[in-house]
């Protein structure tokens, strides 16, 4: 779509299909394509006759996007029915050199709603600009405090509890292939964050990003007025090691360093006249840990061979991917170690306009997950 492409009419039976065409639907990689890779790649060995090597169980969580707030609670009620030796989740991005990959990690995540005050009704700007604090001003000045002009994460003690990668982990992101400057020509961004370090390293430091700015209006809508709150959403990415309720008092009490009297609900008149700079903190959603399995377990060993087997070219073994799934709620309430082996072509736009899943990638995504299902372990 945005190289110009031509929308098609969906192929008839038997027509010849193009592996670089692409499905563009809400979900069609995250995580639709997942889901019907999965099913169809059991169904076409059951068509041949192929008898699965290992037992089999399916467990599809429709509230992940939501932060699946009642999973723990349904593996802990099936726990039995649940045993096995590992949880293989179909999520994600292949590389974004194109080559496929077995993830061995996965950040946590947990989103945090900040709203800061101004006065009680919208205000003249020409009556009372630079009388009356501006809201938008300080949500913008708390929110840069927390990062320096490099893009580093200035919060006090934000990476001293992330669990350093170990021998294997190191080897497997200099092994990886190093796509950085190739991406930023993509991007059209001359610079990235992080002072100077990769893409891969940082996807492994826990990570603090707006989602979201809103105070007043804009374009034709903007008027000349004073608004009364400015909001932000954040999101926190975590690491091994980090706690989803710790990394969040860590925020609030930076937001508190910066002379804000932090609450959880709307201020009362009372609260507004005794505070100059009041900020209204709430946890949007309980959130949850990161979660890494060991690389050179023997169903790690296992499944890493099934991806290869149905790879033409090396596959990539990744500690972390960036994103977020809540593996941690699955070792947590079957301690069962979860290995993550996505599909989806990383260009796939998910969670924005254009969601698309390439049709080679969900076809090598069936034959994956079928290599998985007769694996050697």
């Amino acid at each position: 779509m945005e190289k110009r492409g031509a929308a098609l009419a969906f192929p008839k039976p038997g027509e010849n299909i193009d592996p670089e065409w692409r499905l563009y639907a809400r979900s069609a990689s995250d995580d639709k394509a997942g889901v019907f890779a999965i099913l169809t790649a059991f169904d076409a060995l059951i068509a041949k006759g192929i008898k699965p090597t290992v037992n089999i169980k399916f467990v599809f969580e429709g509230e992940e996007e939501a932060g699946s707030p009642n999973l723990k609670e349904i593996l802990t009620r099936n726990k039995d029915l649940l045993k096995a030796d590992a949880f293989i989740v179909c999520d994600g991005p292949v590389h974004q050199s194109g080559r496929k990959q077995v993830v061995f990690g996965v950040r946590g995540d947990v989103n945090v709603d900040l709203t800061v005050y101004g006065a009680n009704r919208p205000l003249h700007s020409g009556h009372y600009g630079n009388w009356s604090p501006n809201p938008a001003m300080l949500l913008a000045r708390v929110l840069a405090s927390m990062k320096d002009d490099r893009g580093n994460i200035t919060i006090k003690g934000w990476n001293d509890d992330a669990e350093p990668l170990g021998p294997v982990e190191k080897q497997a992101l200099a092994d990886a292939p190093q796509i950085d400057g190739e991406l930023k020509k993509q991007l059209g961004i001359s610079y990235t964050e992080g002072g100077g370090k990769s893409l891969l390293d940082l996807i492994n430091m826990p990570s603090l990003n707006i989602n979201g700015m809103k105070s007043g209006d804009v374009g034709e809508l903007a008027r000349n007025v004073i608004p009364t709150t400015a909001s932000a959403v954040l999101d926190l990415r975590l690491v091994k090691g980090n706690d989803v309720v710790r990394q969040v008092e860590k925020l609030k009490k930076h937001i508190e360093s910066q002379g804000f009297y932090v609450i959880d609900h709307e201020p009362t008149e009372a609260e507004r006249l005794a505070h100059p700079l009041i900020a209204k903190f709430t946890n949007r959603s309980g959130g949850y840990n990161a979660q890494r399995t060991l690389m050179d377990l023997p169903i790690s060993l296992a499944v890493i061979g099934a991806v290869q087997a149905a790879s033409a070219d090396p596959i990539i073994r990744m500690p972390s991917l960036g994103g977020s799934l809540p593996l941690s709620i699955i070792t947590e309430a079957l301690n069962q170690p979860t290995i993550t082996v996505p599909i989806a072509n990383y260009d796939n736009n998910q969670h924005a306009e254009n969601e698309n899943i390439r049709i080679q990638n969900l076809w090598d995504g069936i034959e994956i997950f079928a290599s998985l299902m007769t694996m050697k372990f």
